[in-house]
C-alpha cells in the first residue's frame, strides 16, 4: 500500500513537470530583434530594444533554471517589444520624412512667393 503511494505522489509529479523546450523557440524573439537592430532601432526605439534583448537573456536563464513557463511568457515579451521598436522606428523615420517634405514645401512656397507675390495661392 505505501509503496503505492509511493509510486501514484512519483507519477503525479512527473506528469507536472514540463519538458524542456528546445533551442528553437528563441528563433523568432532573435530574428525580431534581429530585424529591429537592422531597421535602426538601436538610435529610433533604444528603449524598446533593450528591454526585448534583456527578456530574451532572461529567457535564456529561465530555461537554465528549468522555468519553462517563465522563459515561454518571457520570449512573447522580447517579440512584442522587438516588434514595437520595429514600428516606433518606422514611425520615427515616416515623421522625419514628413518634417523633410513639410520643410521642402515651405521652400517651394516661398520661392513661389519671391517669384508672383503674396497674391500667389
Amino acid at each position: 500500500m505505501k509503496s503505492g503511494l509511493i509510486f501514484l505522489i512519483c507519477l503525479t509529479m512527473a506528469a507536472c513537470t514540463s519538458v524542456r523546450p528546445g533551442p528553437e523557440v528563441f528563433l523568432a524573439a532573435e530574428r525580431a530583434i534581429q530585424l529591429a537592430e537592422e531597421a535602426g532601432c538601436e538610435e529610433l526605439a533604444p528603449v524598446e530594444l533593450r528591454f526585448a534583448r534583456e527578456k530574451l537573456a532572461s529567457a535564456h536563464s529561465g530555461i537554465e533554471k528549468q522555468k519553462y513557463d517563465v522563459a515561454m511568457y518571457l520570449l512573447e515579451q522580447a517579440e512584442i517589444n522587438a516588434e514595437l521598436a520595429l514600428e516606433k522606428a518606422r514611425s520615427a523615420l515616416s515623421r522625419r520624412r514628413v518634417n523633410e517634405l513639410r520643410k521642402s514645401n515651405e521652400e517651394l512656397d516661398s520661392k513661389l512667393r519671391v517669384t508672383f507675390g503674396d497674391d500667389f495661392k
